[in-house]
């Protein structure tokens, strides 16, 4: 199954209307202190499947990484561990500094 995809912009557009979506962050903590999107949940990928419970699987899930190469495997994790609305953000946080919002470092 092919997860849906998100541009930086198109987040951008839903979270500024106030669609409730859960922003999960895969990266590892050290990257999220040092720039995430504000609101978003850090689970790293490797925690993933013992944390699966921290989140409800009916909700508008937002996948977020690096370049979006992490946060692809987890959003297939997430669909084959039944979870129904899961996107991934192309790019991942670089594409929202570069994008959206310049405040949020890039590394």
């Amino acid at each position: 199954m092919a997860i849906k995809q998100i541009l930086a912009t198109e987040l951008k557009n839903k979270l500024q209307h106030n669609d409730h979506v859960v922003l999960l962050d895969v990266r590892e903590a050290d990257e999220f202190h040092y720039a995430h999107i504000e609101n978003s949940v850090l689970i790293p990928l490797n925690q993933l499947p013992q944390s699966l419970a921290q989140l409800d699987a009916n909700d508008d899930i937002v996948v977020i990484c690096h370049h979006g190469l992490r946060s692809q495997q987890a959003a297939q994790y997430l669909v084959h561990s039944g979870f129904i609305n899961v996107t991934n953000l192309v790019g991942g946080i670089d594409a929202w500094s570069c994008l959206c919002d310049s405040s949020v470092r890039r590394y």
